[in-house]
């Protein structure tokens, strides 16, 4: 790699501004000069873009302006040591060291990541006193080069092995601390993810070392992410966001406490950031990071994630995305029946086109209505199958696969391959586009590739495939498939009711209870008014999904005895998490107490999906429980499944409870043998 930095790009102690935007233009001209960009007033826009989002000014006499832009044509690096300060927006005062750190639109890695060198080189003390001392550009970019250089790992030795967990964590990020100390964990990340995001970083880990707190930080960067891992998460007391766009699976971290600011925040006052960390752990008050933290999201996380992990994680990311035109087109769809009437599927389309407000059709204002709730809610639920193909290839490709995602999955949808096809579409459009994402391209081409090159070429290879080969064998097994499924009657329904409604009280939200929920979702697109089959799995999943928590708020009403005071609180909260379908609800009482909890939430959730299939009850709704009570066909059947379902599931956590008991250590003495622990 060639180096970014030379004397040309290098200004020592001369004025060559006298604001902040003199100065970034001036270093622009200076990388136009030396031949590694097209356009000063290009890069000067781009630049000048960035620092208007947020200064870029920070502690220390320092400010580190940069850009992503297509006018640059080589990674580079200007500097200029001013003779007087400028104002770059740090909190301590103006700038006199300024590095302009310019990129094509299209880096590599590896170039990002030595530009991403240099910034967290800016926060040692020691560094920038050498800078500001250099006597000539040579000595300057001299200095710049030896922080750029990779540094060398000293030999391994019997006590630094002992001690290669503790460098480890140090590597990524983490402080050392005592054994009681809190735990936190930090995400970092601005808008290009080369300097801010990492001298947050670092300025954090050099706070939380000081205060003595345990931190271990992921940047979200241009150079690449290590994501932390589910261990780390899981043991964190809390969570600092130091962030200028949106955090990446944040739902990693649903539940814990958390302190956000702006990435400038945590170089400026990371101390704060820190301190206001460790009281949010114990305030019952603080701000919780929202979601639903899975055993999908934590298994993304992991570094080193086995093919299976990482093909259930990209299904899931789809079904994830797809789910908010499911539950809207879902919902809207109930309405249109509810004020147009089930013949409402066959005039929708002519009454919104030919009536208005002003001009209704026969029937009035509710039949208008409900044409226009359903015709919104039928084109939502016509990008169920888009929307599922395109971000199974953004889960593999990122952004260049969403396109061609999207396009097969239309595909898939054009040949009536329905849900399984929008699998295999976007898994093919993902694989290519990732696959081309890859090659080593000229310079030139590189800024093309995301935009242009891959698209087209995902897209034809992916979608030509599902027209010319593929679509028809998933068509036919698609129609199969729900052929069979409505064609469910008697005991073949019960048994499915029955193995879906086991699989939701299986692990609360875990993956096996989201296999369940995905599989009710993705049939959806496929109901018809001749098809309810879908409709009734999707109202024995979440009939099974509501039982877990009314079970344990029951159970603790029947017999409070045997709960704890905490417990008994929990089960006050679980009647409402019980009722809008939250099935994590019953968490707390499956954590403590797992070998009696799960086995009858299982059962509970088996009784209610059975009863939910055998008497044909159905939801066009994926979610909400009981709130959404007028998008449930044979409401009645729905509540008695999962009353009938709560009270099993109650009563026989009371027995478990009651007579299936851990022996104590004085029984085993007496009778001298060791027990055998039910729970």
């Amino acid at each position: 790699m060639s180096t970014v930095i030379d004397q040309r790009l290098v200004s020592l102690d001369e004025p060559i501004g006298a604001d902040k935007a003199a100065v970034i233009r001036a270093l622009a001209g200076a990388v136009v000069a030396a031949g590694r960009a097209t356009d000063t007033d290009a890069l000067f826009a781009d630049a000048w873009a960035r620092e208007e989002k947020d200064s870029t000014g920070v502690p220390g006499g320092i400010a580190i302006p940069h850009a992503k832009s297509d006018a640059v044509t080589e990674p580079t690096l200007a500097a200029a040591r001013l003779p007087e300060g400028v104002d770059f927006g740090s909190f301590d005062g103006p700038a006199d060291l300024v590095f302009l750190i310019a990129v094509p639109t299209a880096s590599t890695q590896d170039h990002l990541a030595v530009l991403s060198t240099l910034a967290r080189s800016l926060i040692d003390e020691e560094f920038v006193a050498a800078l500001r001392s250099a006597p000539d550009t040579a000595s300057f970019v001299a200095l710049v080069e030896g922080a750029l250089q990779p540094k060398e790992e000293p030999a391994a030795t019997p006590a630094a092995a002992a001690a290669a967990p503790a460098a480890s964590a140090a590597a990524t990020g983490s402080s050392a601390a005592t054994e009681h100390a809190p735990v936190l964990i930090a995400v970092t990340a601005c808008p290009t993810g080369i300097a801010h995001t990492y001298m947050a970083a670092d300025a954090l880990a050099a706070a939380a070392k000081k205060a003595g707190v345990e931190l271990h930080v992921e940047t979200q960067g241009s150079s690449g992410s290590t994501p932390l891992s589910p261990e780390v998460i899981a043991r964190a007391d809390a969570v600092v966001f130091a962030v200028d766009v949106d955090v990446r699976d944040k739902s990693r971290f649903a539940g814990k406490p958390v302190v956000q600011g702006p990435v400038k925040r945590g170089i400026d006052h990371p101390a704060e950031m820190i301190d206001e960390a460790v009281a949010a752990i114990g305030d019952p008050a603080a701000t919780r990071v929202q979601g639903d933290a899975t055993t999908e999201t934590a298994a993304a996380a992991s570094a080193n994630e086995h093919f299976g992990q990482k093909v259930k994680r990209v299904l899931l990311t789809g079904v994830s995305y797809m789910i908010p035109f499911v539950a809207g087109g879902g919902l809207l769809i109930a309405l249109g029946f509810l004020f147009g009437g089930y013949d409402i599927t066959a005039t929708a389309g002519e009454i919104v086109l030919t009536n208005s407000l002003f001009n209704l059709p026969e029937g009035g204002l509710l039949v208008y209505l409900g044409a226009v709730f359903f015709q919104i809610g039928a084109i939502s639920m016509g990008f169920l199958v888009p929307a599922l193909a395109g971000y199974i290839a953004y889960a593999i490709a990122d952004r260049p696969g969403i396109a061609p995602g999207f396009v097969a999955g239309s595909v898939a949808g054009l040949m009536g391959a329905g849900f399984i096809g929008g699998l295999v579409g976007g898994l093919l459009a993902g694989w290519v586009a990732l696959m081309f994402a890859r090659l080593d391209v000229p310079r030139w081409l590189r800024g093309l590739m995301p935009v242009v090159i891959i698209p087209l070429v995902a897209s034809i290879v992916a979608s030509g495939l599902m027209i010319v080969v593929l679509g028809g064998p998933i068509a036919a097994l698609s129609t199969a498939l729900n052929d069979w499924l409505a064609g469910l009657s008697g005991a073949a329904a019960v048994v499915l009711g029955l193995i879906l409604g086991a699989m939701m009280g299986f692990d609360l939200g875990g993956p096996v209870n989201k296999v369940a929920y995905s599989f009710a979702v993705a049939g959806l697109g496929a109901a018809t008014v001749e098809n309810q089959a879908p409709l009734m799995i999707m109202a024995a999943v979440m009939a099974a999904g509501m039982v877990p928590p009314l079970a344990m708020a029951l159970a603790t009403v029947l017999d409070r005895k045997l709960f704890t005071p905490v417990e008994r609180e929990n089960g006050k909260a679980a009647w409402l998490l019980g009722a809008a379908f939250i099935s994590e609800g019953a968490i707390p009482f499956a954590a403590a107490d797992l070998f009696r909890v799960i086995p009858a939430m299982i059962l509970g959730g088996a009784v209610a999906g059975a009863i939910c299939m055998g008497m044909g009850v159905t939801s066009q709704a994926p979610h909400g429980g009981i709130f959404v009570f007028f998008a449930i066909g044979n409401l009645l059947w729905f509540v008695l499944a999962i009353v009938a379902g709560a009270v099993v599931g109650a009563l026989m956590v009371i027995a478990l409870k009651r007579w299936a008991h851990r022996r104590t250590v004085r029984e085993e003495v007496a009778e001298g043998e060791p027990s055998i622990v039910a729970a």
